[in-house]
């Protein structure tokens, strides 16, 4: 069950954070996925929460649209050299 809930709080996480940076057009659903999931564990890293075995909570979510941001704007600086 745990597994199911990563996979769907990352999907909406990523495509959430791929709309704020502009990118959705260019990423499918299996991209939003992982960038919502490796987005989660940067914010928790960045930002000391505990995300990964804690009850989904406003804080934790927007931790990890956060950290999918942040993620999404590493990536446009290395693809085109500047952040969006």
């Amino acid at each position: 069950m745990g597994l199911i809930v990563w996979l769907v709080i990352g999907g909406v996480v990523g495509w959430l954070a791929s709309i704020v940076m502009r990118t959705d057009a260019q990423q499918g659903i299996f991209l939003n996925v992982v960038v919502g999931i490796v987005g989660a564990f940067i914010g928790g890293l960045l930002f000391g929460g505990s995300i990964n075995n804690g009850a989904i909570t406003p804080m934790t979510f927007l931790v990890s649209l956060l950290g999918a941001i942040i993620l999404l704007a590493i990536v446009n600086l290395v693809r085109r050299g500047a952040v969006r």
